[in-house]
């Protein structure tokens, strides 16, 4: 469902300065993997590993330098738009809803634009809203919402059109711990993997990542060291405690 194959990355700092040597960093180097239909993969690493790139590419927000990746069989950088109608994104610093629309506006409004009917739409909105935690605040202005109600509003809209790939970067760091213990406890139950829904987050924990994924893909400095069942991830935790990742 989403392959990446000798995928790379480089960003440059400073090219227009006439008197400094531009900065490159690296931050894909060659990343190679595949994730099945279904699957629950955690992604995890140092910051500046290179998760956000990795998902910013899968989601079609940036193009990669060199090699190619596929979301459902569509190419990322040639197919953008179909990719778009396949996937949900979660990002962890939501900034992209507009702010003087209720949290059910914004969804009517994100509904429309990936067409889903008029008469499923109310119902689906009610529900998210409802599954997410926010049903109190269906008529609140988003400008009103704690960091928190923006993940949760987020994760709403994500699911909203029923993506067969869910792409999600640090889903439950903005979110209060109740909702972070629920989202988690959804993870290892495989609830967002209804339909056959193949999940991908990226999480700075370990221990999450290990609960609630099938397999653990884990960056250091742009490339890949590690990409195993969780079951081999004392295997990770050595490599870790050395300091080789």
């Amino acid at each position: 469902m989403i392959t990446a194959e000798n995928l790379s990355k480089v960003f440059v700092a400073g090219g227009l300065n006439p008197f400094g040597k531009p900065a490159r960093t690296t931050a894909l180097d060659d990343v190679t993997f595949e994730i099945g239909s279904g699957e629950t993969v955690a992604l995890v690493g140092r910051n500046g590993s290179g998760k956000t790139t990795l998902l910013k590419i899968l989601s079609t927000l940036i193009l990669p330098d060199g090699g190619n990746a596929t979301v459902g069989g569509l190419d990322v950088a040639g197919s953008p738009r179909k990719v778009r109608e396949i996937i949900g994104v979660v990002n962890s610093d939501e900034r992209s809803f507009y702010w003087r629309l209720t949290g059910a506006e914004n969804l009517y409004l994100f509904g429309a634009l990936y067409d889903i009917p008029r008469r499923e739409l109310r119902g689906r909105v009610v529900e998210s809203l409802r599954r997410y935690g926010l049903a109190e605040q269906t008529n609140v202005q988003v400008q009103a919402y704690s960091a928190g109600m923006k993940q949760r509003l987020s994760l709403a809209r994500g699911l909203l059109h029923k993506p067969s790939v869910l792409l999600m970067d640090e889903p439950g760091r903005s979110a209060d711990p109740v909702f972070r213990e629920e989202f988690f406890e959804k993870l290892q139950n495989r609830e967002f993997n209804e339909d056959g829904r193949t999940v991908f987050f990226a999480t700075h924990s370990l221990p999450e990542a290990v609960d609630a994924s099938d397999r653990v893909l884990m960056l250091d400095r742009g490339r890949i060291v590690f990409f195993d069942r969780p079951g081999s991830v004392g295997a990770l935790k050595r490599m870790m405690s050395r300091g080789d990742a």
